[in-house]
């Protein structure tokens, strides 16, 4: 008998060491999308082309689009603002057009006025996407010369410049933190644990506040922290907790950090701000955990 429980205890053991994770850092400049111009099927393709002024999502954008039956593909140039898409074919003058447009648009108070802007120098086609705020797909529409026809995007998410956090977990499963906990990516992967409550990732954090440099907190030095990711036994993904360390948001600076007999534990004793009290963090990378405490 004790050998049998021997035995289960080293299968088990094993079991959680040949479980193995990884985390794939992955940032798209560009985005395939699929949608309708007047219910006629239609195939994007956008590319990143650079930040208009301060914020990483009011960019410069290029690319095409073709009608699926026929494939022939027609440039395009424009705006990603926030969501909101402004793109122009300007037939047999599209690459002087599209620099004019790009030396005309300098700020976002000129981001306001880009089919202004673009419709004085003549666009072929053009289509406009508004976002909404709502979780539906893109809705828009489509301009040949004076005529207006509805357009649709097959996404909840027409951004194009994302920066993908792929955990790559067992049984063949794969989720990005991009579309689960933010858009901001800098995630570390530090360790990962099974045990009987289910199984936990501990990732380490680091990215900029703001991604408009010219807003709040924007040229700071970022968040910086500790997330653990919990599981089911079987890896379907329950929820996620943060313990900042750093933050220009929440004004936490000048932590310190104390090392433990265990060089895998880590203690961060973090200073009262304005709006919480003082903290302790304990981040044991053997358990994957942190325990906050005051």
């Amino acid at each position: 008998m004790k050998k049998l429980f021997l035995l289960l205890l080293c299968s088990i053991g094993f079991y959680s060491l040949a479980q193995k994770i990884e985390l794939k850092v992955v940032t798209d400049s560009s985005q395939i999308f699929k949608g309708e111009v007047a219910g006629i099927p239609v195939t994007m393709q956008l590319h990143y082309r650079g930040i208009v002024d301060c914020s990483q999502y009011q960019h410069f954008v290029d690319g095409w689009y073709f009608y699926d039956k026929y494939q022939k593909k027609i440039q395009l140039t424009g705006i990603y603002d926030y969501g909101n898409l402004y793109l122009y074919n300007f037939g047999n003058k599209q690459k002087q057009s599209s620099k004019i447009l790009g030396e005309k648009i300098t700020s976002p108070q000129w981001i306001e006025k880009t089919d202004s802007i673009a419709k004085t120098l003549n666009p072929k086609e053009s289509f406009i996407f508004k976002n909404d705020g709502s979780n539906k797909e893109v809705q828009g529409k489509f301009i040949l010369g004076n005529k207006a026809q509805s357009a649709s995007l097959f996404t909840k998410n027409n951004m194009i410049y994302r920066f993908n956090n792929y955990l790559i977990l067992p049984n063949n499963k794969k989720i990005n933190t991009y579309d689960f906990i933010d858009s901001y990516g800098g995630n570390e992967l530090v360790s990962y644990v099974s045990d009987q409550s289910g199984n936990r990732i501990l990732l380490y954090f680091e990215h900029t506040s703001n991604f408009n440099a010219c807003g709040m907190c924007g040229a700071s030095e970022g968040e910086k922290g500790y997330r653990v990711l919990y599981f089911t036994s079987d890896w379907n993904y329950k929820k996620h907790e943060d313990f900042l360390t750093e933050s220009c948001i929440n004004n936490i600076y000048d932590t310190v950090v104390t090392k433990t007999k265990d060089s895998k534990v880590l203690k961060f004793s973090i200073k009262k701000t304005t709006t919480s009290p003082a903290y302790t963090l304990v981040v044991d990378r053997n358990n994957a955990s942190v325990t906050k405490s005051k």
